[in-house]
């Protein structure tokens, strides 16, 4: 009861390579959560070890059936993809996550996805991410499907007024329920033979994408709905897609801070509330070695220190291959723990991560401070979000 009391008086005021893993210490001295609300710190001390790892995953609906393998979570579409059934509530419970991702097979209709959303709400203690893809253009979830009657919107590259495009992105995808969406893109084109990127990108002019990125955080933040911005640290200068295996970028990190970190600190001064984090690899930017998302030199350095990022870091799809070639989920998971991410992004072998991870720090493997630390992030930008239901 103690703890459904915070919960409630929670959303009253805040919500109306590596074979081996090293210890992810960090000091409590060092997590300094008094600059969160009381609100905020209440609920993290009410909250149990299993509940705060559940706010630093954000899955697929159909990871909550657990009759489907990996193969079929995959596929274009399964019963599961576009309902809440009674034992996937039930498993939503022992796995509560603090988000879920749809894709274009998760959606039918306007009603059926509200009735989606509600249902998952119905089960979480914790308002819930429900986020998508809809950069407009090419990588348009919502805008494909007839039934949603949206405005389709060209892609970046050619958007003269991306305010009134994030505007009405954002607009469509509120009323749908949706409360994040996973852009705008901050990458800079700037090589002509990257097609992963291409005119997703606003410009091949970091100044010109800057702008343009600012411009459309605002408008998807007029509309009510935050945002991610990608791919940190720049994905528009590789030539290999980190979707099909190691993605490198060869630039300095003296040239990438006159090119690709332009857009994203842009967005950052403009109140980006999150930024996605890619699995490429800067050998000449950075000497670890490591994917960008795995890479404390990226995050905690760079993206949290120099560039003063203090929201939400997510990970790209942790089932990408650029990752899940060289690394278990658990080990990609701890690490990019260790590095400084607040929210896996689904991650292979869900349920099995999610418990180690729990035993992870139940045994002191990773400190319980750390885990509050991307938990109060996750919180505050939660700040404001409703159930649907």
């Amino acid at each position: 009861m103690k703890f459904i009391r915070l919960c409630t008086a929670f959303s009253l005021f805040v919500f109306c390579s590596c074979t081996s893993v090293k210890n992810i210490q960090k000091n409590t001295d060092d997590v300094d959560l008094d600059r969160y609300s009381k609100e905020i710190v209440s609920a993290i001390k009410g909250m149990t070890v299993r509940e705060k790892i559940g706010q630093m995953f954000c899955v697929v609906p159909e990871n909550f059936d657990f009759n489907l393998s990996q193969k079929q979570i995959d596929m274009d579409t399964v019963p599961s993809s576009c309902m809440v059934s009674a034992e996937m509530k039930k498993n939503f419970k022992q796995y509560p996550v603090g988000g879920i991702i749809y894709f274009r097979k998760n959606l039918e209709s306007p009603e059926q996805i509200k009735k989606m959303m509600n249902d998952f709400d119905s089960v979480s203690k914790v308002p819930l991410i429900h986020s998508t893809d809809e950069e407009g253009g090419r990588v348009a979830r919502v805008a494909r499907v007839e039934k949603f009657e949206t405005k389709k919107t060209g892609p970046a590259l050619k958007v003269k007024d991306p305010e009134k495009m994030g505007n009405e992105i954002g607009t469509y995808l509120k009323k749908y329920g949706f409360n994040v969406d996973f852009a705008p893109v901050a990458d800079v084109w700037t090589n002509p033979k990257n097609a992963v990127i291409g005119d997703r990108a606003f410009s091949t002019d970091p100044e010109e994408a800057g702008e343009k990125v600012a411009m459309a955080i605002s408008g998807f933040h007029d509309a009510g709905v935050k945002v991610a911005i990608k791919h940190f640290p720049g994905h528009g200068d590789t030539k290999a897609d980190s979707h099909n295996g190691t993605a490198k970028s060869y630039k300095t990190w003296k040239k990438m801070k006159k090119c690709e970190m332009i857009p994203f600190k842009r967005g950052i001064e403009s109140g980006a509330d999150m930024v996605m984090v890619a699995h490429i690899k800067t050998p000449l930017a950075s000497r670890d070695g490591l994917p960008a998302s795995l890479s404390s030199t990226w995050i905690t350095e760079r993206l949290r220190e120099e560039l003063g990022f203090d929201g939400v870091v997510i990970t790209d799809a942790m089932g990408m291959k650029a990752l899940s070639s060289s690394y278990t989920s658990l080990e990609s998971s701890l690490m990019a723990i260790d590095a400084g991410v607040d929210i896996l992004l689904m991650p292979h072998d869900f349920t099995k991560t999610f418990d180690e991870l729990v035993s992870a720090v139940e045994s002191g493997k990773i400190s319980e401070s750390r885990i509050d630390e991307s938990v109060a992030r996750i919180l505050k930008m939660k700040s404001g979000f409703k159930k649907n239901n």
